[in-house]
């Protein structure tokens, strides 16, 4: 078993064009698995955040206030520019 792992190895070394292929390939897969996980978790946590906001609390609304008008400042500041 270890023989045939070993020799497949071998043939992947000598071969930089597969090797390359097949890096690409497991990169590519792996910034897609990246993306679909923090799309997931970025809604996730939109979702519980716009549960938590519609009890309107006034800590989660001085929050999100701040925000906006964090927010509004850096597009003034843009607009100058």
């Amino acid at each position: 078993m270890e023989r045939a792992n070993l020799a497949e190895f071998m043939q992947l070394v000598q071969n930089p064009v597969r090797l390359i292929f097949l890096n690409f390939l497991s990169g590519l897969a792996r910034g897609f698995g990246i993306a679909i996980g923090l799309t997931i978790i970025a809604s996730l946590f939109l979702l519980f955040l716009t549960r938590v906001a519609s009890l309107n609390l006034p800590i989660i609304g001085k929050f999100v206030a701040e925000l906006v008008r964090i927010v509004n400042q850096q597009l003034q500041i843009y607009k100058l520019n």
